[in-house]
């Protein structure tokens, strides 16, 4: 099935089509965004099977079932979609382009870059009320230095699921591959959160997108430290920090890239952080480094994902050719 056959050369397609394009305003002002639509279903499905008078056990389950429903429905989704694009014309294009909406490069740079224009053009304030568009920790009690590292660790994180894991299962599995991962990505957003409402209906969600992000947190963090290599950072930092601190992230996945770029750039991530109504004392990973960052540490954050993001579609054109 040609499809099938091409499927590397349309991730390729798709990922520079993403780099170019991204996600246009104007044509998600006019049609729902696929990820939306997701969340509407998850949220559905909480509002029916997460009730506070359901017995923890009985949430659990019903935890269970939502997340077989989303990972069955996005599986038969995207094979049916793409089957049925394999007999239109400029199918594997339109392929790409669904692609190409799932897969985050442009967007997380521009989301980034805004943090990074505000702190210099525009001042603190406005550049916490930008990095609160892409963290959850409270933007009052970050100054230059936290927003700084909240934007890194944020370009780092979201780097490996926004990025990498989407593009890594879209070449392993096609279509089908990408849904599910986007489903589940969303689910554990939304309803993985360690609290009294979510511990149990999201348990079974969060752990399947720790399970399904594992392949490309570590690819992110290596891909980071080939970007520091070509960029001459401190590649070698990057490397170490990963092997000696990237398992102290609270998170089995994001301490990878995170740790990385921490590395690369000779600054302290994670450590403190203050969310809404509770704070959490997490170890700095790189604390040798600087707990001072700025605008310019986040350009230098932007740089290096930019040029993992070349390393990768080389990598994806290199076996597309074999």
């Amino acid at each position: 099935m040609l499809v099938f056959e091409n499927t590397l050369w349309i991730v390729v397609l798709a990922v520079l089509l993403d780099a170019v394009i991204g996600d246009p305003d104007w044509l998600w002002s006019k049609l729902p965004h696929p990820v939306t639509l997701i969340g509407k279903a998850i949220s559905c499905m909480d509002n029916a099977f997460n009730k506070a008078a359901y017995s923890r056990r009985v949430r659990k389950i019903n935890g269970v079932l939502t997340l077989v429903l989303l990972v069955g429905t996005a599986a038969l989704s995207g094979a049916i979609l793409q089957l049925l694009l394999e007999y239109v014309p400029l199918g594997e294009l339109l392929i790409a382009l669904i692609g190409m909406v799932l897969i985050a490069q442009k967007s997380l740079y521009q989301h980034v870059a805004r943090v990074r224009d505000a702190l210099k053009n525009s001042g603190l304030q406005e550049a916490r009320r930008q990095v609160s568009m892409i963290v959850g920790r409270n933007p009052e009690y970050l100054d230059e230095a936290g927003v700084s590292r909240a934007a890194i660790e944020s370009c780092s994180e979201n780097f490996s699921d926004g990025v990498v894991a989407p593009i890594f299962w879209f070449a392993a599995l096609g279509l089908p591959g990408l849904f599910i991962y986007k489903a589940v990505n969303t689910a554990d957003s939304m309803i993985g959160h360690k609290n009294a409402t979510y511990e149990d209906f999201g348990w079974a969600s969060a752990r399947f997108d720790d399970l399904i992000n594992l392949p490309a947190s570590r690819l992110s963090g290596l891909l980071i430290v080939l970007a520091a290599y070509i960029s001459r950072c401190s590649y070698k930092a990057a490397l170490a920090t990963i092997h000696k601190e990237a398992h102290t992230h609270r998170s089995p996945n994001a301490g990878w890239p995170e740790a990385a770029m921490a590395g690369a750039l000779g600054i302290a991530l994670a450590g403190p952080r203050q969310y809404d109504g509770y704070r959490v004392e997490d170890p700095f990973m790189n604390a040798t480094g600087r707990e001072t960052a700025n605008a310019d540490d986040i350009d230098s954050a932007l740089k290096l994902m930019a040029i993992s993001c070349v390393v990768l579609a080389v990598f994806l054109t290199a076996a597309a050719l074999l």
